[in-house]
C-alpha cells in the first residue's frame, strides 16, 4: 500500500515542496522583523543619525514612532509563540 500511496502522490511532491518552503521563508522573515534585539539595535542607531545631523528631529519622531510600534508588536508576537 504504502508503494501505491508514493506513485498516486508523487505528483503533489513539488507543490508540497514549494509549500514547506514558502513556510521556512515565512518563518525566518516573522523570526527577523520581529526580534527585539534587532529593533532595538535600529533605535540606537537612529539616535546616532540624529545626533550626527544626518536626519531632522520629525524624521526622527516618525521612524523611532515606527520602530516603538515594531517593537510592542514583536513583544506581543514572542509572548504569542511562548
Amino acid at each position: 500500500m504504502g508503494l501505491i500511496k508514493a506513485i498516486l502522490t508523487a505528483p503533489a511532491a513539488p507543490i508540497r515542496f514549494v509549500d514547506w518552503t514558502a513556510r521556512q521563508v515565512l518563518d525566518a522573515a516573522e523570526r527577523e522583523y520581529y526580534d527585539p534585539a534587532a529593533v532595538r539595535q535600529r533605535l540606537a542607531e537612529l539616535s546616532d543619525q540624529l545626533d550626527n545631523g544626518e536626519i531632522t528631529e520629525e524624521e526622527f519622531d516618525r521612524m523611532e514612532d515606527e520602530l516603538l510600534d515594531r517593537l510592542e508588536e514583536a513583544e506581543e508576537y514572542m509572548n504569542e509563540r511562548q
